[in-house]
């Protein structure tokens, strides 16, 4: 089987990670991006999207199977090809940010729409396949914090508490500040010191040590898919502490010490609780249910079928492309 996958991101390393497991069984991809330069300062434009629609339709006639759109922004051009049906895959801010009304119109449209969680299932408003990113069980996995905070470079912190936030601080819906909020709190409530430790754009391999190098992952985002680091942090046995997003509760269900919140009290009295008890998880067992070697099965399950199907004509492929111009007038 032969796949042509659109991304905004061409290195994404769950993404690569999933394409590499399925490459594994038999699958073999063909990765095209969508046009322009993003950074720090520079985002990709409506002509961007646009521009790339030719080239998408020329790629699509080279015989493949099926053409997998990740994001939302990205549908529009994938159903403007007709020689193959279409995979989208949505990854939680497509659905719960502005970008929604267009993930919401093409979805229809798309021969298979797959969520990380139930609760973008029902954002969507369809019937769409549940399947979260995959952890690696083989990358991440329990490590002696000694030897995680030598190789991250953490072995002089002392006898304070090193809490985890894995995101770039400018990502708005991660919510740095109220992270720093709340370890400031639990900083002046515990006799040991705790610092909040900010982790990003590190190489995937290294993560790990950086999960086993910490006593607890805090994550405080406005909203969530399936949060990765949540998964990884099981995978670790390290302690979470998160807001109720996504699929958190249902990744945590019966993890301990690990905390749900939804207020900021929460927050702190978790992180308190889980820093006192210096213990890891058992999360390693919980992360089982989304290993990436899980994950393959339905995935290659929702391949073979898509590319059996007949292919169907997009009468609104159009209009859909249209929406990408208007979203970002």
């Amino acid at each position: 089987m032969h796949v042509l996958t659109l991304t905004t991101h061409a290195d994404a390393p769950f993404m690569t990670q999933q394409m590499a497991a399925l490459e594994e069984r038999g699958v073999s991809f063909s990765t095209l991006s969508v046009a322009g330069e993003v950074s720090a300062d520079t985002a990709r434009g409506p002509t961007d999207y646009l521009r790339t629609v030719p080239r998408v339709i020329r790629e699509a006639g080279n015989g493949y199977d099926l053409v997998h759109a990740h994001y939302g922004l990205i549908a529009p051009m994938a159903l403007a090809q007709r020689q193959a049906p279409v995979v989208l895959s949505l990854w939680g801010s497509d659905v719960h940010g502005p970008v929604k009304p267009i993930s919401v119109a093409a979805a229809p449209l798309c021969d298979e729409v797959i969520v990380m969680s139930e609760g973008m299932r029902t954002e969507v408003g369809q019937d769409c396949r549940v399947i979260p990113d995959g952890v690696d069980l083989e990358r991440f996995q329990p490590k002696p914090q000694t030897r995680a905070r030598e190789a991250v470079g953490w072995d002089g912190v002392g006898d304070a508490f090193q809490v985890l936030f894995p995101y770039p601080p400018e990502r708005e819906v991660k919510n740095y500040s109220r992270a720093e909020r709340i370890v400031s709190v639990v900083d002046n409530l515990l006799e040991r010191p705790v610092e909040l430790r900010v982790v990003y754009g590190v190489d995937h391999d290294a993560v790990a040590d950086y999960m086993n190098a910490a006593d607890a992952l805090l994550l405080t985002s406005d909203s969530e898919g399936s949060p990765n680091s949540v998964k990884e942090a099981l995978a670790c046995n390290l302690p979470v502490v998160a807001l109720d997003v996504g699929d958190v509760r249902e990744r945590l269900a019966g993890v301990s010490p690990s905390h749900v919140a939804t207020t900021d009290e929460e927050l702190v009295d978790g992180l308190i609780d889980v820093l006192q008890r210096e213990e890891r998880s058992n999360g390693r067992e919980a992360a089982r249910e989304v290993s990436i070697d899980r994950t393959t099965d339905q995935l290659l399950e929702v391949y073979e079928r898509v590319a059996g199907t007949e292919k169907r004509t997009r009468p609104r492929v159009t209009a859909a492309v249209d929406a990408v111009a208007r979203r970002h007038r």
